[in-house]
Order: structure tokens, then sequence, then C-alpha cells
């Protein structure tokens, strides 16, 4: 059995390792980790912040342990926090709550990082940069500056030494998902190690600013015909990897009604012109931003909404885009066969799934709502409710899937903040019609067909190569046949039962239109039980298979 202490050498900080383990021992959060042979034991039975453990819930342990631990294991649980489909909602809504509280690094170090990734000094740049930042997050801090031609601008630069600590991070928790996937039975269904290595891509994604610079360019390229809307114009010339200088946008957060009401604006027309963005963002785009909380949207002093932070992003392809859509019109039209169809064709399905449960649960689930007012609606409940039946069969949804449904619940929570008659449900509606107008589009019908014809003329590039291959193969005696099965060992003992029920009823029914003896009056004893016998069996065999939902 290996030992937790014999890591992997890319794992260059045995003792943050032991930090790492020692605080998920302390809470009691890895009971898997018992039966991995450890070197220390918990000896604190109290949070940093002085609160009894033995007190706290399964999911608030989760968030003082990942705190206590610290930036990267925070910035990683507010990633899952997306993912109530491998969390559950109760632990993905606690986690959304984390924030980030890192110590600013002192000016003379960020200073000498501006001046090294610019290459010149930092005059020459700026007439203005503030030394006391704006904020402090886990991967950087941001300050307000001067450009030289006088634009308002802010500097995001990354800490001091970050990447390494969250690249040394991400290496222990990749070690620990391989620990889970191999001690824990429970936590293997949910592929820890395939969900570390999601998380480690988006978190390493969020490391260069360069990335966050080109969503800025996207992001105001698709809402360049809608001056309501703003995002922070990006200073390529002055940005790098590890720096970031934007536009600085002057305003008010949305979550202040009273300011927005003051000044002269009605919340719910800002409220709807929000939710409205970024269901663009999602159905017209395929490109949208993945944290809408209200501390990133902002009512600018011309009425606009300013859209900041922006690391953070979700991606559609037309694909993707119209299993959505297929979802949303068999929602709407309690189509329980459509939705599940759908449903299975982009998930990760369990070894075992239970299509016919899925059914009946998916069944129950739109009864449930079919004679409820669209007023009547809560989205997030609904969302909620969904993908708690989702994890409950122990399917995985595409990380892309769970952002989207992630975004539309805190969407419609920073909506309901701004206005509280909002109804995100209102907004929405229009959708299903263009979702359909564009379904019957000529252009959608031109580009089906002009796929097709592509994937056909690659088809016959590449048959007649193939089929002299395998001929030739065959010529050789060198053609080989690989065949890979999955549940056979049902299907053969079906085969055989089914075989052998209609060797016995043939059997038998020869035994008694030959009226063999012993015989009750005219009927032969053998030939009656052998028909008994095999009838029983093949209504045995008819009801499995129509159990399993494949008759």
């Amino acid at each position: 059995m290996r030992s937790i202490s014999a890591v992997p050498q890319m794992v260059r900080n045995a003792g943050r390792l032991q930090q790492v383990v020692a605080v998920l021992a302390k809470y009691g959060l890895a009971p898997w980790l018992s039966r991995v042979p450890l070197n220390w034991v918990q000896k604190q039975l109290e949070t940093v912040s002085g609160r009894a453990i033995s007190k706290l819930s399964g999911p608030e342990r989760v968030r003082e342990a990942v705190t206590e631990i610290g930036t990267t294991f925070i910035k990683l649980a507010q990633i899952l926090s997306t993912r109530p489909d491998v969390v559950g909602l109760e632990l993905a809504e606690e986690l959304s709550h984390l924030q980030s509280q890192t110590p600013p690094d002192d000016f003379a170090a960020v200073r000498e990082l501006v001046v090294a990734e610019l290459g010149r000094p930092l005059e020459e740049v700026y007439t203005r940069f503030d030394e006391k930042p704006l904020a402090s997050a886990s991967i950087g801090q941001v300050h307000r500056a001067m450009l030289r031609d006088g634009s308002d601008v802010v500097v995001k630069v990354q800490h001091s030494g970050i990447e390494q600590k969250i690249r040394n991070d991400l290496e222990i928790a990749q070690e620990l998902a391989r620990l889970a996937e191999t001690y824990s039975t429970e936590l293997a269904l949910y592929q820890p190690i395939a969900t570390v290595r999601e998380l480690q891509k988006t978190l390493l994604a969020e490391l260069d600013f360069c990335q966050e610079l080109r969503n800025l360019q996207a992001f105001a390229d698709h809402f360049k015909s809608d001056a309501m809307v703003r995002f922070p114009r990006p200073y390529p010339e002055f940005s790098t990897s590890r720096i970031l200088t934007m536009e600085y946008l002057q305003g008010v957060h949305v979550s202040r009604q009273s300011d927005i009401s003051a000044a002269g604006h009605d919340p719910q027309k800002i409220a709807c012109k929000g939710a409205q963005v970024f269901l663009d963002m999602v159905f017209r785009d395929g490109f949208f931003h993945a944290d809408p909380h209200p501390g990133n949207l902002l009512l600018l002093n011309d009425g606009a909404i300013g859209v900041i932070d922006c690391g953070m992003v979700g991606r559609i392809d037309d694909q993707l885009r119209e299993q959505i859509e297929d979802m949303m019109v068999a929602g709407a039209d309690s189509d329980v066969e459509g939705f599940v169809d759908t449903l299975v064709s982009l998930a990760d399905l369990p070894n075992g799934f239970d299509r016919p449960a899925l059914n009946r649960d998916a069944a129950e689930f739109f009864d449930q709502y079919a004679m409820l007012s669209l007023a009547d609606v809560d989205v997030s409940e609904v969302l909620a409710e969904a993908v708690s039946a989702i994890r409950e069969h122990q399917i995985r949804l595409p990380a892309r899937v769970s952002m989207l449904i992630k975004m539309i619940a805190v969407l419609e929570g920073t909506a309901e903040q701004i206005s509280p008659e909002f109804r995100l449900i209102e907004v929405l509606r229009p959708y299903r019609k263009k979702v359909l107008a564009r379904r019957m589009s000529v252009s959608r019908l031109r580009r089906k067909i002009t796929t097709a014809m592509r994937r056909w003329q690659h088809l016959m590039d590449i048959v007649p190569g193939d089929v002299a291959d395998i001929l030739e193969r065959v010529k050789q005696g060198s053609f080989d046949v690989h065949l890979e099965h999955r549940r056979l060992d049902v299907i053969v003992n079906r085969l055989v039962l089914g075989i052998l029920c209609a060797a016995l009823f043939i059997g038998a029914s020869v035994l008694w239109s030959s009226n063999v003896p012993p015989r009750i009056g005219e009927y032969s004893i053998p030939g009656s039980l052998g028909c008994a016998v095999a009838v029983y069996y093949s209504i045995r065999l008819l009801r499995a298979i129509k159990a399993s939902g494949d008759l």
C-alpha cells in the first residue's frame, strides 16, 4: 500500500502537503485518510476564528478548512462551487460564499513587477499610480492609475510568487485526488482526478491575464451595437500575462437599490436589462461571463450597465447550444422523453445507469411544475431540484453546463437584489420563441446541409483507402477484429435461457402430441409438465427484459 509520505517528486513542498492533510483530518473531512498511513493526528479542535468544529455542519467545515488552507484551495473551491452536480447543492452554495482576502504585496514589490513586465520605468507609462490597492484577491491586487494621455485606468497586478505557489498546490491537489479515488469508494464515483484536472485548467487560465484581456475584447465586440452595456477597455500595450491595464468604470454596484432609485433609474428595468445581457451572451454569442454577482455589475453614471472581472468565462459551441435549447423546448412542452434523451446525450453516465428510473423522476419533476403559472416559477429553485435529481443518479454534467446553471442561478439572485419583483422566467420566455425561429431558419438549414456534405465528402475521400487497406490485410492474413463487450454475461444468460425454453417447449409439445404415458385421461403428464415449465420460465424471461427497459 502506498503511503501518503511517498509523494511523487513533482510535489516539491512536502511541508505544505502535510499542512493541507492535517487541516482535512482536523476538520474530519476525509475519513478515507484513516486508511492511509499518517504521521500526524488532529491537534486542534477549533477553527482559526475560534468556533468549535464539532458544532459546524458538513458544508461549514469544508468552507472553514479551505479558508484555513489558503489561497489556491480557496480559488479551487470557488470554481468547484459551479459544480453542484459533483459536490451537491448545499456545499456548492456554501463554497460560493468564500472570500479570498489575501494580504496585498507591498508597493515596492508591485513597482518591481510592473517595471519588469513593461520593460520601462513606472513613470514613463503612468502619471499617477496609487500605492494603496483598491482590492486584493487570491491571484492579484488592483491599483488605480492614470496613463500619460489622461485615461483613468486600473492596473491588475499578479501577486509575487503566486504562480509557483499555485502550481505546487495543484500538484498536491492532484495527489490528494488520486488518494481519494484509491481509498474512498464514495468519492471515486465522482471521479476526483478528472474533477481536479478540470479545476486546474480553469485556474491556470486565470493566472494568464492575457486571457482576461482577450475576454474583454470579445465581450466588447459582441455588444458594440449596444450603448447601454459597457466592458472595461483593455490596453494591450500596457498589459502582459502578469499585469492588466484596463479602463476604470465609474459607477455604483447594482445591489444598492436606493442609489439606483435616487439616480432616477427604474430598478426593474435595470434588472431586466442586466438579465438580458447575460442571456444574450448564452443564446446569441455562446460566450458568457460566469460570475454575475452584484460586485461585478455597476450602474454607470450615464445609466449603462458596466460588467467587470471577466477572468472566468464559459463557452458554448453550436452543438452544445442546440442541446441546451432542445432541453429548454422539451421542458416548456413537458416532453419527458425528449428532455431525458438530450440529457443522456450530453452527460457522462455511470455504470449501471437506470434509464427507466430517470424517466420516472423526470415525469414527477415536470408534473410538479405543470400547474404553476409563470409568475410562480423560481428558475433557481427549478435548476436546483433538477441538479439534485441528476446527482442522485450519479450523472456527471459537462463542466460548461454546470457553469451555465450556476451562472443563471447567480444571475437571478442578483437581479432580485436589484428589484424584488423581478422574475427571470419572464425574461427567458422570448428566448424560446427565438430558439424556435432559429431552428426553422434558412441559414441554419443551409449550415446543416453544408456540414453534412462536408462530412460525406470526407467519408468518400477516406473510404476507398480504408477498404483497400482492409482487403490487403485480409489477403495477408493479418486482419483482426477486436470486440469490446459490455454486460455480455447478462445477454448470454438470457440467450441461453431463451434457447432452453424454446427447446423444452418443442420437446414437451412432441410428447404431448404423441400422447406419451403416463397419462391422465387423454393428456400426457411429461408433455404437460414440460409445457408448463417452459411457459413459466418464458414469462420470467420476458418480465426481466421488460424491467430493464430494453424490450
